[in-house]
Protein backbone atom coordinates (compact mmCIF):
# COMPACT_ATOMS: atom_id res chain seq x y z
CA UNK A 1 0.00 0.00 0.00
CA UNK A 2 0.97 3.57 -0.74
CA UNK A 3 1.91 5.57 2.29
CA UNK A 4 -0.31 8.20 1.33
CA UNK A 5 -3.55 8.73 -0.28
CA UNK A 6 -4.74 11.53 -2.67
CA UNK A 7 -7.71 13.37 -3.92
CA UNK A 8 -8.08 14.02 -7.82
CA UNK A 9 -6.86 17.84 -8.23
CA UNK A 10 -7.49 18.29 -12.22
CA UNK A 11 -5.12 19.78 -14.61
CA UNK A 12 -1.99 21.67 -12.80
CA UNK A 13 -0.26 24.75 -14.10
CA UNK A 14 3.90 24.49 -13.81
CA UNK A 15 3.26 22.80 -10.42
CA UNK A 16 5.94 23.73 -7.68
CA UNK A 17 6.19 20.93 -5.20
CA UNK A 18 7.63 23.17 -1.32
CA UNK A 19 8.53 20.57 1.53
CA UNK A 20 9.06 21.26 5.09
CA UNK A 21 9.02 19.50 8.39
CA UNK A 22 9.40 20.17 12.29
CA UNK A 23 12.38 19.13 13.41
CA UNK A 24 15.99 18.45 12.49
CA UNK A 25 16.71 21.42 9.95
CA UNK A 26 13.58 23.69 11.03
CA UNK A 27 15.35 25.99 13.73
CA UNK A 28 12.83 28.99 14.71
CA UNK A 29 10.30 26.85 12.63
CA UNK A 30 11.29 28.96 9.83
CA UNK A 31 10.71 25.98 7.08
CA UNK A 32 7.61 25.08 8.42
CA UNK A 33 6.06 28.41 9.26
CA UNK A 34 7.26 29.03 6.05
CA UNK A 35 5.64 26.58 4.10
CA UNK A 36 2.26 27.50 6.45
CA UNK A 37 2.02 30.82 5.38
CA UNK A 38 2.36 29.80 2.00
CA UNK A 39 0.03 27.18 2.25
CA UNK A 40 -2.56 29.21 3.86
CA UNK A 41 -6.01 28.12 3.37
CA UNK A 42 -5.02 25.68 0.90
CA UNK A 43 -6.71 22.43 0.32
CA UNK A 44 -5.33 19.11 1.81
CA UNK A 45 -5.02 17.01 -1.41
CA UNK A 46 -2.96 14.11 -0.17
CA UNK A 47 -2.44 12.69 3.38
CA UNK A 48 0.02 10.20 4.60
CA UNK A 49 0.20 7.31 6.70
CA UNK A 50 0.78 8.31 10.26
CA UNK A 51 1.56 4.50 11.40
CA UNK A 52 4.30 4.00 9.02
CA UNK A 53 5.66 7.46 9.31
CA UNK A 54 5.75 8.04 13.27
CA UNK A 55 7.29 6.25 16.28
CA UNK A 56 4.40 7.83 18.70
CA UNK A 57 6.51 7.72 21.93
CA UNK A 58 8.80 10.05 19.98
CA UNK A 59 6.25 12.37 18.21
CA UNK A 60 3.30 11.38 20.81
CA UNK A 61 0.03 12.11 19.98
CA UNK A 62 -1.81 14.62 22.21
CA UNK A 63 -5.42 13.69 24.04
CA UNK A 64 -7.84 15.57 24.65
CA UNK A 65 -10.16 15.67 28.00
CA UNK A 66 -13.11 17.10 28.66
CA UNK A 67 -14.95 16.56 32.36
CA UNK A 68 -11.78 13.59 32.48
CA UNK A 69 -13.60 11.75 29.76
CA UNK A 70 -11.42 11.05 26.13
CA UNK A 71 -13.11 13.29 23.80
CA UNK A 72 -9.91 13.54 21.03
CA UNK A 73 -6.80 12.40 19.62
CA UNK A 74 -4.78 14.23 17.90
CA UNK A 75 -1.91 12.26 16.16
CA UNK A 76 1.56 13.24 14.30
CA UNK A 77 0.35 14.14 10.60
CA UNK A 78 2.49 14.73 7.23
CA UNK A 79 0.14 15.98 4.23
CA UNK A 80 0.37 18.17 1.09
CA UNK A 81 -2.09 21.02 0.51
CA UNK A 82 -3.20 22.86 -2.62
CA UNK A 83 -3.00 26.53 -3.30
CA UNK A 84 -3.23 28.89 -6.55
CA UNK A 85 -0.70 32.22 -6.68
CA UNK A 86 -0.94 34.11 -9.66
CA UNK A 87 -2.37 31.07 -11.72
CA UNK A 88 0.53 28.79 -10.72
CA UNK A 89 -0.23 25.83 -8.54
CA UNK A 90 1.85 25.32 -5.53
CA UNK A 91 1.77 22.03 -3.51
CA UNK A 92 3.31 22.64 -0.25
CA UNK A 93 4.05 18.86 1.56
CA UNK A 94 4.58 19.56 5.43
CA UNK A 95 4.63 17.90 9.20
CA UNK A 96 6.23 16.77 11.98
CA UNK A 97 9.54 15.01 11.05
CA UNK A 98 8.80 11.39 9.90
CA UNK A 99 10.74 8.63 12.18
CA UNK A 100 10.42 5.65 9.99
CA UNK A 101 10.66 4.64 6.44
CA UNK A 102 12.49 7.66 4.55
CA UNK A 103 13.76 6.18 1.54
CA UNK A 104 10.54 4.67 0.82
CA UNK A 105 9.17 8.04 1.46
CA UNK A 106 11.62 9.52 -0.72
CA UNK A 107 10.60 7.16 -3.27
CA UNK A 108 7.04 7.52 -2.93
CA UNK A 109 7.07 11.65 -3.01
CA UNK A 110 9.20 11.33 -5.87
CA UNK A 111 7.07 9.28 -7.79
CA UNK A 112 4.34 11.55 -7.04
CA UNK A 113 6.01 14.76 -8.22
CA UNK A 114 6.52 13.23 -11.75
CA UNK A 115 3.11 11.80 -11.82
CA UNK A 116 1.75 15.44 -10.52
CA UNK A 117 4.15 17.11 -13.62
CA UNK A 118 5.75 19.09 -10.94
CA UNK A 119 8.58 21.37 -12.84
CA UNK A 120 10.50 22.19 -9.40
CA UNK A 121 11.01 21.00 -5.67
CA UNK A 122 12.00 23.45 -3.21
CA UNK A 123 13.01 21.82 0.20
CA UNK A 124 12.43 25.19 3.54
CA UNK A 125 14.22 25.23 6.54
CA UNK A 126 16.21 26.70 9.24
CA UNK A 127 19.38 26.58 10.56
CA UNK A 128 20.83 27.11 14.05
CA UNK A 129 23.30 29.75 13.73
CA UNK A 130 25.49 32.13 16.02
CA UNK A 131 24.19 34.84 14.48
CA UNK A 132 22.09 38.17 16.00
CA UNK A 133 18.46 39.04 15.87
CA UNK A 134 19.53 43.05 15.27
CA UNK A 135 21.20 41.70 12.15
CA UNK A 136 19.26 40.46 8.63
CA UNK A 137 18.52 37.01 8.11
CA UNK A 138 20.63 35.39 5.99
CA UNK A 139 19.79 32.41 3.54
CA UNK A 140 22.03 29.55 2.24
CA UNK A 141 21.06 28.27 -0.86
CA UNK A 142 21.51 24.87 -2.06
CA UNK A 143 20.39 22.97 -5.39
CA UNK A 144 20.29 20.15 -7.86
CA UNK A 145 23.09 21.57 -9.90
CA UNK A 146 25.62 23.82 -9.42
CA UNK A 147 25.00 25.99 -12.07
CA UNK A 148 20.95 26.64 -10.66
CA UNK A 149 22.41 28.39 -7.56
CA UNK A 150 22.54 32.22 -8.59
CA UNK A 151 25.54 34.26 -8.84
CA UNK A 152 26.39 35.78 -5.69
CA UNK A 153 23.45 33.32 -3.59
CA UNK A 154 25.34 32.09 0.01
CA UNK A 155 26.37 28.69 -0.34
CA UNK A 156 28.10 26.18 1.76
CA UNK A 157 32.17 26.41 0.33
CA UNK A 158 33.76 22.98 0.06
CA UNK A 159 33.20 19.60 1.81
CA UNK A 160 30.21 19.35 4.05
CA UNK A 161 28.85 16.26 6.36
CA UNK A 162 25.85 17.12 8.48
CA UNK A 163 23.20 14.83 10.21
CA UNK A 164 20.50 13.88 7.18
CA UNK A 165 17.24 15.51 8.19
CA UNK A 166 14.16 13.53 6.70
CA UNK A 167 13.28 16.70 3.98
CA UNK A 168 16.79 16.51 2.29
CA UNK A 169 16.57 12.88 2.11
CA UNK A 170 13.28 13.52 0.07
CA UNK A 171 14.51 16.43 -2.01
CA UNK A 172 17.52 13.76 -2.97
CA UNK A 173 15.00 11.02 -4.07
CA UNK A 174 13.32 13.76 -6.00
CA UNK A 175 16.62 15.26 -7.81
CA UNK A 176 17.39 10.93 -8.89
CA UNK A 177 13.86 11.31 -10.80
CA UNK A 178 15.35 13.69 -12.90
CA UNK A 179 13.43 16.69 -11.29
CA UNK A 180 15.42 20.06 -10.43
CA UNK A 181 15.74 20.80 -6.82
CA UNK A 182 16.23 23.96 -4.39
CA UNK A 183 16.71 24.42 -0.87
CA UNK A 184 16.80 27.38 1.06
CA UNK A 185 17.81 27.58 5.03
CA UNK A 186 17.47 30.77 7.23
CA UNK A 187 20.03 31.37 9.56
CA UNK A 188 18.26 31.28 13.43
CA UNK A 189 20.03 33.00 15.98
CA UNK A 190 21.09 29.89 18.44
CA UNK A 191 19.19 31.92 21.40
CA UNK A 192 15.73 31.81 20.31
CA UNK A 193 13.63 28.70 20.81
CA UNK A 194 10.33 29.37 19.74
CA UNK A 195 8.95 30.15 15.89
CA UNK A 196 11.39 32.99 14.30
CA UNK A 197 9.37 35.32 12.02
CA UNK A 198 11.99 37.16 11.31
CA UNK A 199 13.81 34.19 9.20
CA UNK A 200 9.93 33.06 7.86
CA UNK A 201 9.68 36.53 6.49
CA UNK A 202 13.03 35.85 5.17
CA UNK A 203 12.07 32.18 3.60
CA UNK A 204 8.56 33.32 1.89
CA UNK A 205 10.66 36.70 0.32
CA UNK A 206 13.04 34.27 -1.12
CA UNK A 207 10.65 32.35 -2.38
CA UNK A 208 8.49 34.46 -3.96
CA UNK A 209 11.67 36.06 -5.76
CA UNK A 210 12.62 32.74 -6.81
CA UNK A 211 9.15 32.11 -8.25
CA UNK A 212 8.32 35.02 -9.53
CA UNK A 213 5.02 34.96 -7.58
CA UNK A 214 2.87 37.83 -5.64
CA UNK A 215 2.65 35.20 -2.56
CA UNK A 216 1.04 37.34 0.07
CA UNK A 217 2.94 38.71 3.39
CA UNK A 218 0.16 39.08 5.04
CA UNK A 219 1.19 40.13 8.94
CA UNK A 220 4.90 38.65 8.90
CA UNK A 221 6.38 42.18 8.62
CA UNK A 222 4.72 43.17 11.92
CA UNK A 223 4.98 40.29 13.47
CA UNK A 224 9.20 39.94 12.63
CA UNK A 225 8.76 43.86 13.77
CA UNK A 226 7.21 42.83 17.35
CA UNK A 227 9.48 39.62 17.86
CA UNK A 228 13.00 41.69 17.17
CA UNK A 229 11.62 44.39 20.00
CA UNK A 230 10.49 41.90 22.18
CA UNK A 231 14.31 40.13 22.05
CA UNK A 232 15.89 43.80 22.12
CA UNK A 233 13.66 44.09 25.72
CA UNK A 234 14.85 41.20 26.74
CA UNK A 235 18.34 41.24 25.96
CA UNK A 236 18.47 44.84 27.64
CA UNK A 237 17.81 43.85 30.73
CA UNK A 238 20.08 40.61 30.73
CA UNK A 239 23.91 42.20 30.83
CA UNK A 240 25.25 38.32 29.79
CA UNK A 241 22.90 37.83 26.95
CA UNK A 242 23.42 42.20 25.71
CA UNK A 243 27.77 40.67 25.64
CA UNK A 244 26.73 37.94 23.59
CA UNK A 245 24.67 39.29 20.99
CA UNK A 246 27.23 42.22 20.88
CA UNK A 247 29.96 39.77 19.94
CA UNK A 248 27.59 38.06 17.53
CA UNK A 249 27.21 41.20 15.99
CA UNK A 250 30.83 41.79 15.63
CA UNK A 251 31.32 38.80 14.13
CA UNK A 252 28.02 39.05 11.61
CA UNK A 253 29.87 42.47 10.76
CA UNK A 254 32.68 40.83 9.69
CA UNK A 255 31.75 37.36 8.28
CA UNK A 256 32.14 36.33 4.55
CA UNK A 257 30.73 33.46 2.93
CA UNK A 258 29.71 30.82 5.05
CA UNK A 259 32.43 27.39 4.60
CA UNK A 260 31.27 24.12 4.81
CA UNK A 261 33.61 23.70 7.94
CA UNK A 262 32.49 26.35 9.71
CA UNK A 263 28.67 25.66 9.02
CA UNK A 264 29.56 21.96 10.16
CA UNK A 265 30.91 23.64 13.41
CA UNK A 266 27.24 25.24 13.65
CA UNK A 267 25.50 22.19 13.47
CA UNK A 268 27.79 20.32 16.00
CA UNK A 269 27.40 22.70 18.38
CA UNK A 270 23.80 22.92 17.89
CA UNK A 271 23.60 19.21 18.86
CA UNK A 272 25.66 19.09 21.59
CA UNK A 273 22.96 21.50 23.21
CA UNK A 274 19.85 19.42 22.37
CA UNK A 275 19.82 18.52 25.92
CA UNK A 276 18.88 21.75 26.65
CA UNK A 277 15.05 23.06 27.31
CA UNK A 278 15.71 24.59 23.82
CA UNK A 279 14.03 27.90 25.95
CA UNK A 280 17.60 30.12 25.13
CA UNK A 281 16.48 33.66 26.31
CA UNK A 282 14.28 34.30 23.46
CA UNK A 283 10.30 34.84 23.84
CA UNK A 284 7.46 35.41 21.13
Amino acid sequence: MALYQIEEIGELTDPVMIVAFEGWVSAGSAGTGTADHIAADGRTIATFDSDSLFDYRANRPTVEFVQGVVRDIHWPQMSMRHVVVDDRDLLVLTGAEPNWNWQRLGTEVAALGVELGIVEHISLGGIPWATPHTRPTSIITTASEEDRIPEGADRPEGLLRAPGAAVSIVEEYVRRAGLPTMGFWARVPHYVGTTYYPAVLALVERVRSHLGLGIPLGDLIDDADRQRQQLDAIIENQPSARAIVEQLESLADDSDAVSGEELAAEIERFLRQEGTDGSGFGSE
